[in-house]
């Protein structure tokens, strides 16, 4: 049964819905490093017909991996020589790992990983390691954010200045921290058609209280509205869960080629509980709907 709040969360969706204007303008950047342009990138067009994506350079740079991957027996193998890979591209393991010059009492300093963005995001998306997370998402698919700690309607306003100084915190950048999530993504690009045969998009839901976050573009009809979604944004796979999340569920289809990690993709991290998926925005199709 629909809460009161979610009921007035309903009642604002149809209000807001009913009185939006013309989208903003710029949705992203007039180029990036997936030889698309942005803003059909970022469409319900895209969404409804999906090509393949792939960050340049990257398969081409490491085709060991590749390699390593075709040879797997399945994903839990992949996973465990993406792992391996990672571990040894980046000097991820404690051995590895490098011991600024100071007293011995001085604190081990640890590489940046991508695994401490996606904990760090599992806990807090707004905190710094979310910043980062978008900023790589803005930088290779060239879709800017539209929100970090509040909606960031333009450039050059405190919200975006805000979000520079986080995505560009050098505790995060001092390992290619952003050529790491290149290969997480490629990785999942890989990973996704093998666990998911014969699909081309994934149903997937969140869970949502108001609309700050959500950018209202265009109302179809009482249950179904184009959203603008941050340029990196989560979503589960289970309905049950979203409804922990918020009184109103969003449903999208999410093609494969949107996916940027997700819950079944390594045998551990910290967004497993949750059935999570971090998805890359734009403009998306949703059905609203009350828990």
């Amino acid at each position: 049964m629909a809460t009161a709040k979610g009921k007035a969360v309903s009642e604002t969706l149809t209000e807001e819905a009913e009185e939006i204007g013309d989208p903003p303008r710029t949705i992203g950047h007039s180029t990036n490093l997936v030889g698309l342009p942005t803003d059909f990138l970022a469409s319900c067009d895209f969404n409804d017909e999906p090509c393949p994506v792939h960050i340049s350079g990257v398969r081409e740079m490491n085709p060991r991996l590749f390699e390593m991957l075709a040879l797997a027996s399945g994903i839990v193998e992949a996973g465990q020589a993406f792992d391996s890979y990672t571990k040894a591209m980046f000097a991820l393991e404690p051995e590895q790992q490098v011991v600024r010059p100071r007293p011995s009492t001085a604190a081990r300093r640890y590489r940046s990983s991508y695994l401490d963005l996606i904990r760090g995001w599992g806990f807090n998306s707004n905190a710094a390691e979310g910043a980062v997370l978008k900023g790589w998402t803005e930088s290779r698919f060239g879709i800017f954010p539209t929100f970090h700690k509040e909606p960031i309607c333009r450039i050059a306003t405190g919200a975006w200045t805000s979000y520079v100084e986080e995505k560009m915190a050098s505790r995060f950048h001092n390992n290619s921290i952003y050529v790491q999530l290149d290969l997480l993504y490629e990785f999942c690009q890989w990973a996704a058609p093998q666990l998911h045969a014969n699909k081309t998009h994934l149903t997937l839901y969140r869970g949502v209280n108001g609309f700050d976050e959500h950018l209202i573009t265009r109302r179809l009809d009482k249950k179904r509205v184009v959203m603008r979604l941050n340029n990196l944004v989560s979503f589960t796979r289970e309905r049950d869960v979203a409804t922990c999340f918020g009184d109103v569920i969003l449903t999208v289809d999410v093609p494969l080629q949107k996916l940027v990690f997700f819950n079944t993709l390594l045998p551990m991290h910290a967004l497993k509980g949750e059935s999570e998926y971090l998805v890359i925005g734009g403009d998306y199709l949703a059905r609203t709907s009350m828990m």
